[in-house]
């Protein structure tokens, strides 16, 4: 193979991205026809099949792998590119795609994107809230530069640039727990609100019940943090934030506590901000990140 076309590389990554060749023809507004077309003409030409078909969509075979990577790199490439370009021009203007989960926007708004828009006025930013797998992907796939996560599991497409431990808290009315270090097993005993699945909380609290034997039966699942701070604030029950999450709430007075749980997992959990790996980010991303690690009050020691 001399060269790999680039429309039959922007249509094999959004069928990988979409999972199936109908997502990646409704994403390129093309009939699936065309993006079967295109993908048999090329594993025909690699001589190697790249996908696994099956009833729920497709799956990479190794040679589909090795064919995403090469693809990743190129975009990589092309948006250097561009940076350096834009910046000889005597601009480098770019747009800076920021993908974090819900708890972190206050924190990040406040003490990353405003000062950091007062040092590069030129630059964009785009912020998109989304849960702990969701901002796996996105990092993986190039949509989005940087991702800003609570305690996500050990992802080898990933690269941490800032990590601080941030443990994990219950949070309710004050007076509902005793104080100090609160029990996980009377934590549970009262109504629980919880982020829903694909959230690093979720899946730690899940653990943590798993681990003791506890079952796990939330009153109220939900992806809004907002949902979960109003929980606890009306006493209705309890909920499983970072102290961070709720600071604001328990500093200006609202009765709200935030109580370290006894456990070594919640107290060993953290903050990552996350790249992806082996990836060469331009100017404006690697300044940005390097901004949100020092000025973040999640990442600052």
């Amino acid at each position: 193979m001399e060269f790999l076309d680039a429309k039959a590389l922007r249509h094999f990554l959004a069928v990988v991205r979409h999972g199936s060749f109908r997502g990646a023809a409704e994403h390129l507004n093309v009939a699936p026809s065309a993006v079967s077309r295109q993908m048999a003409e090329l594993e025909q030409e690699l001589g190697l099949p790249l996908f696994e078909r099956t009833a729920r969509g497709v799956t990479l075979t190794p040679a589909g792998t090795l064919l995403l990577e090469h693809g990743r790199r190129m975009g990589d490439a092309h948006g250097v590119l561009n940076a350096e370009l834009d910046r000889l021009k005597g601009g480098e203007q770019r747009r800076i795609a920021i993908a974090c989960g819900e708890g972190f926007v206050g924190d990040l708004v406040q003490n990353g994107i405003k000062p950091f828009m007062a040092i590069h006025p030129q630059l964009r930013h785009g912020l998109t809230l989304l849960g702990t797998d969701a901002i796996l992907e996105a990092i993986a796939n190039g949509e989005a530069d940087i991702g800003i996560v609570y305690n996500p599991p050990v992802d080898t497409r990933m690269r941490s640039i800032a990590i601080k431990r941030q443990p994990l808290c219950i949070v309710a009315c004050a007076g509902l727990f005793a104080p100090g270090p609160a029990d996980l097993a009377a934590c549970l005993r009262q109504p629980v609100a919880l982020l829903t699945k694909g959230h690093g909380i979720r899946q730690l609290v899940a653990r943590m019940a798993a681990d003791a034997g506890l079952a796990l039966q939330p009153v109220l699942e939900t992806p809004s943090i907002e949902a979960l701070r109003r929980f606890a604030i009306c006493g209705a029950g309890a909920s499983f934030l970072p102290h961070f999450a709720v600071a604001d709430d328990v500093a200006a007075g609202h009765a709200l506590t935030a109580q370290e749980i006894d456990h070594p997992l919640a107290r060993q959990a953290s903050a990552h901000l996350i790249v992806r790996a082996h990836r060469r980010l331009p100017a404006s991303v690697e300044q940005l990140a390097s901004h949100l690690a020092q000025h973040m009050a999640a990442f600052r020691l």
